[in-house]
Formats: structure tokens, sequence, C-alpha cells
């Protein structure tokens, strides 16, 4: 790569060139990602401290919240501080380093939804057999292909873009590195790589979404059978699950699934699954759920009465 390109930096336009705007931009971004922090934060020291968040679907949770916070920080504070500054350059090695990380996280969420949706029709399908099939070491196991399949398809996409050579423009306009920005930057013909882009990402967030949906279809249809209060819980669970999803694949496969053009709605989109998903994850997922309020509760309890000692 070295040796046949000439870039060495790359200009991000970001959402404006106004200064104040971008000043606008900075604060917000630096709220949103506070919030982010904290409330995926409580949701995984909650879990990690409470007795009683001991089921797989809070096992699941805890990594899921830990993969939200890591995959927004791979965007949203160099956002934060290019904004305030008003110098939106990445060298060309930060910006394949900052693609191979965001894959990395937002492949290991993609699969751990997948597993979480696997987790629920097991419990919901197959509650006689649950402890059986959801046992400790099958939760570490699904927990460890999860994140090996968000390091294997990052490392697919990062090679691909690590061996195109780059001879400028180096004008990116976006607000972050990403595979289909970046391709658009290169001197050489890129359709084969582009429709490989395409296999490894767009595929696989479309495949997952469907496996996703299809396990809720069967969750519904075995309903009919529940109690009525069986029946409240788990669609209550299922919308929280399938709100999440929603949020996260439709704009990942609206981004990856087409041919490797940018459009001007990219950026808004990028918006929604690096930082409004995460954003809502805990409030969907956790501050809805009676059990993980009780918990926060009694967590808060203890750091009260620790800190009168």
């Amino acid at each position: 790569m070295a040796a046949t390109s000439n870039v060495t930096e790359i200009i991000f336009l970001g959402f404006s060139q106004n200064r104040d705007v971008q000043k606008l931009i900075s604060v917000v971004f630096l709220l949103t990602y506070t919030a982010i922090v904290l409330g995926n934060g409580l949701i995984v020291v909650t879990i990690m401290a409470s007795r009683g968040l001991t089921s797989p679907m809070y096992f699941f949770l805890g990594y899921l919240s830990f993969a939200e916070i890591c995959y927004c920080s791979v965007t949203v504070p160099r956002l934060i501080l290019d904004s305030f500054l008003g110098r939106k350059v990445i060298s060309l090695k930060g910006c394949i380093t900052q693609i191979f990380f965001l894959h990395f996280f937002g492949g290991a969420e993609i699969f751990l939804l997948t597993v979480m949706a696997y987790d629920r029709y097991v419990a919901i399908c197959k509650p006689l057999h649950y402890t059986v099939i959801m046992s400790r070491r099958a939760c570490g196991l699904l927990v460890g292909v999860a994140w090996g399949g968000g390091l294997l398809h990052s490392a697919g996409q990062t090679f691909l873009i690590f061996q195109l050579p780059f001879c400028g423009p180096q004008v990116l306009d976006h607000y972050f590195c990403d595979v289909h920005p970046v391709l658009k930057l290169a001197c050489s013909d890129t359709f084969l790589i582009g429709i490989l882009v395409i296999t490894n990402g767009g595929s696989i967030s479309v495949a997952s979404f469907t496996g996703l949906l299809a396990s809720y279809v069967v969750i519904l249809q075995s309903l009919r059978t529940q109690t009525s209060e069986g029946r409240r819980k788990a669609l209550s669970t299922c919308a929280a699950h399938i709100a999440v999803a929603a949020l996260f694949f439709i704009p990942c496969s609206f981004v990856y699934m087409r041919p490797c053009v940018t459009l001007p709605a990219d950026k808004v989109v990028a918006v929604f699954y690096t930082v409004v998903t995460p954003l809502l994850n805990p409030v969907i997922y956790s501050f809805r759920n009676a059990e993980v309020k009780s918990a926060m509760r009694r967590l808060m309890g203890r750091k009260v009465i620790w800190d009168k000692k």
C-alpha cells in the first residue's frame, strides 16, 4: 500500500463547513456519547454486580452493551473533536484502522443480536430444555463465536481496502472512514472488490436480520399455547429485541447491500446505526425491564450505604 499510494492523509467533509454549526454538532454528540457510555455502562455494571441477573439473556445483554460502547467509540469521539477544532484530518493508516474496528465491533453486534434472538426462541419454544441447551458453556461459546465472527468479517473488509492504491482525491464526504466512501478514493478498478465488500458486509446484515425475524415469527406462532400473562411478557421482550434489531439492521442493509456508491443521505443513515441504536439500547432493553430496574435500585442502594460508611 505504501509503495503505490500518494495519499497519506484523508480530509472529512463532515456534516457542515460552518464553524457555528460544527460547534453545535460537537456539543450535541458529546451529550449523546456521554449518555451512551453511562447508559450502557450502567447495564454492564448492574449485570456484573447483581446476583439476580444470571440468565443467558442478561449474559448476552451485558456483552451487547459493551459492544455498543466500543462501536460508538470508534467514530463519535473523533467527530466531537474534529467538529470542535475544525480540523477534520485522519492519516491513511488511521483511516484503515478505523474501518477495522468499526466492522469488528459492528460485526460482533450483529452476531450478538442474532444469538439473543436464538436465546429467546429456545426460552419460549423449548422451555423444558432451556437450561440444558443454553448452559453456561454454550453461552460462552456463542459469545466467542459472535466476537470471532466480527473479527473475521472485519479482517476481510480491511484486507480488501488495505491492498488498494490511493492517488487522490483525498477528500471524504463523510464523518468517518468506511469501506464504500474510501473505495471512491482508490485510483484502480474497484468493481470486483466492491462485489466482495457487498458479499462480506451486506449479506451478513441481511442474512442475520432474516434469521432473526424468522426466529421471532416462530416465537409468535408458539405463543398461542401460552397463558395470557406469558404471552404479554414474551411479546414485550420480543418487541424490544425486534425494535433494536430493526434500528440497526435496516440502516446497515441500506448502506452495505447496494453497489459501492455514496449518497448524501449516507451520513444521516450512519448516525442511526452508530449513535441512535447504542443510545436507545439501554431504554429499550433494560430500563423497561422490571428485573433490571430492580437490580439497578439495589445497586444504587448499596452504593449509598457504602458512601455513608
